[in-house]
């Protein structure tokens, strides 16, 4: 199967192609994003101590009739294994609706406020430290981002994409150089705020596909000869 950008009409309107490049960069983020965060919790709870036993009776069934022994290593296994899978891109779906299981647990079990009377409470625990009134911000965001891999699977950076490829072809929005080299250039220069070195080089990156993919068109174009 080939790899190369397809020439694309000119008259193919612009967010069409647009969407051709986030069929493989806007799941490839998330999957990365949550792979990282997930293996880090996975590995913190492998080299640390069982801490599920100070909860108490604060797991939600089925969990609440399972020991604080399983519960840990089953939550350690599946972050770990589940955060892989997410990074390479198989069983992507199943991956994130494990995980999206796992974190309303821990949300339900430890970061949920333990007593709330009105929803102007409930909110206060809308906050990454925790101040009495809970702090779900965290592991709701990651619901979230968990939501479009469930729905929308791995996209086409992925094993997921290429099983899916080989077993029953599907035609997927395609973007041309033109369009890649754009978008590269606005996320190049927005990181550069950040990363002034890596920003650039993404946004010059992107420049130089744009012009070429704009002088490989006008090579292409026909030519007539004159009268």
């Amino acid at each position: 199967m080939s790899t190369a950008l397809p020439a694309i009409p000119a008259s193919t309107p612009f967010f069409s192609r647009v969407d051709g490049v986030g069929q493989w960069l806007a799941p490839l983020g998330l999957r990365l994003l949550l792979a990282w965060e997930f293996f880090e919790a996975g590995r913190e709870k492998l080299q640390g101590s069982n801490w599920f036993a100070d909860l108490g009776e604060r797991f939600p069934l089925p969990f609440s009739l399972i020991s604080p022994d399983l519960n840990w290593a089953m939550a350690t296994w599946l972050e770990l294994g589940a955060s892989v899978a997410l990074l390479v891109g198989l069983g992507t779906r199943y991956a994130a609706a494990a995980l999206f299981v796992l974190t309303v647990v821990a949300i339900y079990a430890v970061h949920w406020p333990s007593d709330w009377s009105s929803l102007a409470e409930l909110w206060k625990g809308y906050a990454i430290s925790d101040d009495g009134f809970g702090n779900y911000k965290l592991p709701l965001i990651y619901l979230v981002m968990l939501l479009p891999l469930m729905l929308g699977g791995a996209g086409r950076f992925s094993l997921d994409h290429a099983i899916a490829a080989r077993l029953t072809p599907v035609p997927g929005t395609t973007a041309d150089r033109s369009t890649w080299g754009l978008v590269l250039f606005a996320i190049g220069a927005t990181v550069s705020i950040l990363l002034p070195w890596a920003g650039g080089a993404l946004a010059l990156a992107g420049v130089a596909l744009f012009a070429w993919s704009r002088s490989q068109r006008r090579l292409a174009a026909p030519r007539y000869a004159q009268a």
